[in-house]
């Protein structure tokens, strides 16, 4: 997690997710932390490299199951 997150209010990362349906892993992270968008991306696909203390990127594989830790940035 980017160290300029690091004053970001509640959860920030999920390990408990890895494995979990992509779509459900989102709407977990929403509801555990309300100030962050959790955007589901298939794995490989190309994403900006800036840091967003309001985002949580879920990364999924073909079969839409999580397959890194989400986290903030």
């Amino acid at each position: 997690m980017a160290s300029r997150c690091k004053n970001v209010k509640g959860k920030k990362s999920w390990p408990e997710l890895v494995g979990a349906s992509g779509q459900a892993a989102a709407a977990i992270i929403e509801s555990e932390n309300h100030k962050v968008d959790a955007i589901v991306v298939e794995e490989g696909s190309f994403v900006t490299t800036d840091i967003r203390c309001d985002r949580v990127r879920v990364f999924v594989d073909d079969n839409h199951i999580v397959k890194e830790v989400p986290k903030i940035g």
